[in-house]
């Protein structure tokens, strides 16, 4: 059974609640622009409108069933008609960003490389004072805790920026799964981090920091709060090894980028030894057309993977005809090539992800770069496989005997 099957995802997903924005509100004899409802919303006022409820409490609103109208807590003269609509797994305008790259700064919107394990996973691990082989995947011990932990960073992120009833809501589902295994847990979390909400642009927005010494101090304080979910996000029980170039995997995402960011771009491109990183999980989609629901997008990055730690959310997604493929954050990448498409004015820029782990690794490349990409690809898949396998036999005696931080396996 999917995952979509489940208590968590219901019939919500097929339908979308939307309230009217024009200023002369109530009058529904002239035509208003209508706004979607963000994911969380959507599924809670439809869960209250499923077991009947006369009304359903947000920070800011509440929603009367009986009179299908919002009204502002402040001000209840302030009222808005709303309406439910069956969606039909259109894509709606509110997804956009969902896909779309958040840059951290003027100048790029990518990191630079950090190892296997990103520091934002280290300094939680610190955090959580987990030993190096205590990870939720690995040590059932720890799962609870750490959820519990998350449900409450989730809670105190929310009522930071005025989201406390739907961070509520997310911390329940995660509370309601405790004391299920690590597996149960990561589909919790994968749907959540699929749903338009402050959860993941907070997340993400906090990870695409590290590496800014003016920012250090902001992401650093992120990580009691969100530093749990971030964990139970990335040790991912289920993908149990890296994506690879014999899979045949391309997604896509897209972007409104400044022409200096898109000459960090360029720059790396010109530079083939040079890599990119990704720090914070980075969604894209398996879908060509993305780019069709998102007219104001400037860039649209073609992302061939040739080696990495991704995983496909889809049966856990609450969208799941987006086919949204997780990179998880630490995956590097190479630009390939940048091409302009003229008819869409959009620029094209060609990724190749690569996880990045040793001099070694780095030796591996440079000396196969001569190599066909064919047999290059072949190459690689099995001069990891070998290797991985080499240093699976090996983690459990190197983990006991020494303080090097190791990276997960999958």
């Amino acid at each position: 059974m999917s995952y979509s099957s489940s208590k968590l995802i219901n019939s919500s997903t097929c339908i979308q609640w939307m309230w009217q924005s024009n200023l002369n509100s109530l009058d529904r004899s002239k035509s208003g622009s209508w706004n979607y409802y963000s994911d969380v919303e959507n599924l809670m006022i439809e869960e209250a409108f499923q077991t009947a409820e006369l009304q359903i409490v947000f920070d800011n609103y509440y929603i009367d069933f009986k009179l299908n109208i919002q009204v502002m807590k402040t001000d209840v003269t302030k009222q808005n008609p709303v309406k439910r609509i069956v969606s039909n797994g259109e894509y709606t305008a509110s997804r956009q960003s969902h896909y779309t790259c958040d840059a951290i700064s003027r100048e790029h919107s990518f990191g630079g490389q950090y190892g296997w394990i990103p520091p934002f996973i280290k300094e939680v691990r610190k955090h959580l004072k987990l030993q190096k082989n205590q990870l939720p995947s690995r040590d059932s011990s720890v799962v609870s805790t750490i959820v519990e932990k998350a449900a409450m960073g989730i809670i105190e992120e929310g009522k930071k920026v005025g989201q406390l009833n739907l961070a509520k809501w997310m911390a329940k589902q995660l509370i309601e799964r405790k004391d299920k295994d690590a597996k149960e847990v990561w589909k919790c979390c994968a749907h959540l981090y699929s749903l338009e909400s402050f959860l993941y642009k907070t997340l993400n927005e906090t990870m695409r920091l590290v590496g800014v010494n003016q920012h250090e101090e902001i992401w650093r304080s992120k990580v009691r709060t969100l530093g749990p979910f971030c964990l139970l996000l990335w040790d991912d029980p289920i993908t149990k090894k890296a994506t690879t170039a014999a899979e045949k995997i391309t997604v896509y995402r897209g972007a409104k980028l400044t022409p200096t960011q898109i000459d960090s771009y360029r720059d790396i491109c010109q530079r083939p030894e040079k890599y990119g990183s990704f720090q914070a999980f980075t969604s894209a989609s398996r879908q060509r057309n993305i780019d069709d629901h998102c007219p104001d997008w400037n860039v649209l990055f073609i992302m061939e993977i040739a080696f990495a730690f991704t995983a496909n959310i889809r049966q856990y997604s609450a969208f799941p005809d987006e086919e949204e493929e997780l990179i998880f954050p630490g995956v590097c990448f190479t630009v390939e090539r940048m091409d302009f498409d003229e008819i869409k004015q959009q620029h094209l820029i060609y990724l190749k992800l690569r996880q990045r782990f040793n001099s070694m690794y780095n030796k591996f490349i440079s000396e196969a770069s001569s190599v066909s990409e064919q047999i290059y690809h072949s190459i690689l898949s099995e001069y990891f496989y070998i290797f991985s396998k080499i240093l699976h036999r090996m983690t459990r005696t190197l983990l006991v005997i020494s303080s090097i931080d190791y990276p997960r396996f999958k």
